[in-house]
């Protein structure tokens, strides 16, 4: 039926997701990870698509995939040498980041048993107008806080990037 469809998409979409994130982190071309990442990303917004979230999914393909993704391939293409193209992508700390990353996985896992009996409600409905009333009432204040965020660390990029801040105040 209608639901054996929606799981087969859902689980392939994940799959893509999962199998794209790990080349991300697996792969030594730089070029090829960066490729991946597009599509790791376009995974993710396939997987909104299918869960109902229209307006995430047209964030994420707006924003990440065709934003980010473009913006992180101009970087390799333009700004990286051939030598930089071909960097390992693994380091001494491997063993610690596989002891946190399980640690996340069991405790999302704990977290994930607790809405087993929780069932979705699984009608499409549009969700724009409810986020933008969400963000221009309630959660007004905190949205323009999170953007004051990101413009400090923007400007603090900047700031210790700069070739003649260094040593210098």
């Amino acid at each position: 039926g209608s639901t054996d469809m929606e799981r087969i998409a859902f689980y392939s979409l994940a799959a893509v997701t999962l199998a794209s994130a790990l080349g991300v982190v697996m792969l030594r071309n730089v070029l090829h990870a960066a490729l991946l990442l597009g599509l790791c990303l376009a995974g993710v917004a396939g997987l909104f698509a299918s869960l109902g979230a229209d307006f995430l999914f047209a964030a994420q393909i707006l924003i990440y995939v065709s934003g980010i993704a473009v913006l992180v391939l101009f970087v390799v293409l333009l700004a990286g040498r051939q030598s930089e193209l071909h960097l390992r992508q693994t380091n001494r700390n491997w063993v610690p980041a596989l002891a946190v990353a399980g640690t996340a996985l069991w405790a999302l896992s704990r977290v994930g048993t607790g809405f087993s009996g929780v069932v979705a409600d699984s009608t499409l409905r549009p969700t724009v107008k409810l986020l933008g009333r969400l963000l221009m009432d309630d959660y007004a204040v905190p949205f323009e806080l999170v953007s004051l965020i990101l413009i400090a660390a923007l400007v603090g990029a900047i700031v210790f990037t700069r070739p003649d801040a260094k040593g210098e105040t």
